[in-house]
């Protein structure tokens, strides 16, 4: 059985899906639940434009504003580009990226998946080479790139998510490890004769 979509759902449905956060919101989704809850206006979203606001006003009922500029100027689709030769292999290009657009390995040259780069540009500003640049991707973001980025989104924040609850229960070990370890020592200071301590 399927559940008619709710009016957050409804929203992230019109949303590009670029997860860039500058709505102020640490993706799309979270966006769309601050306006379906009236925490946030619909007036926020760059990438989306007027066409995107048009919609929301639609299907939220009321008239659209104007882009609020102060978060950004709508315009065509730009893609991230790595200067290959300045290029360090820090990685932190590759933990910005909300899509998994960027693939490489640490001390080692990494390269942008052009049709996955939604044009966030949020992996710029971590490079401590200054050694990416958005550049014209000489195409238009469409729904088929909204849907793929949404999985992508959705796929890097399970795996996220896995990996803390992984170093949650290592570090977890490793807490009742030394505990086991210093009651261990303690244990045997207090059956030790004398002489030994």
């Amino acid at each position: 059985m399927t559940h008619a979509p709710d009016l957050a759902d409804r929203i992230d449905d019109l949303l590009p899906q670029t997860q860039c956060t500058r709505c102020g919101y640490a993706g799309c989704r979270p966006y769309a639940e601050a306006i379906a809850d009236g925490a946030a206006g619909i007036d926020r979203c760059p990438p989306g434009g007027d066409a995107t606001i048009a919609r929301l006003a639609q299907l939220v009922g009321c008239d659209a504003p104007p882009l609020d500029t102060s978060r950004g100027m709508p315009g065509p689709l730009l893609v991230a580009c790595i200067d290959e030769a300045a290029c360090i292999g820090c990685t932190l290009c590759i933990q910005a990226c909300p899509v998994d657009a960027i693939v490489g390995a640490q001390k080692r040259m990494h390269g942008v998946l052009s049709a996955l780069c939604s044009g966030c540009e949020l992996c710029v500003a971590p490079c401590p080479v200054d050694c990416i640049a958005m550049v014209p991707a000489g195409r238009e973001w469409g729904a088929d790139d909204a849907k793929a980025a949404r999985v992508h989104h959705a796929a890097r924040t399970r795996r996220l998510a896995s990996a803390i609850a992984a170093e949650r229960v290592h570090e977890g070990r490793k807490r009742q490890a030394a505990i086991a370890a210093a009651i261990a020592r303690a244990r045997a200071r207090r059956t030790a004769p004398a002489s030994e301590v």
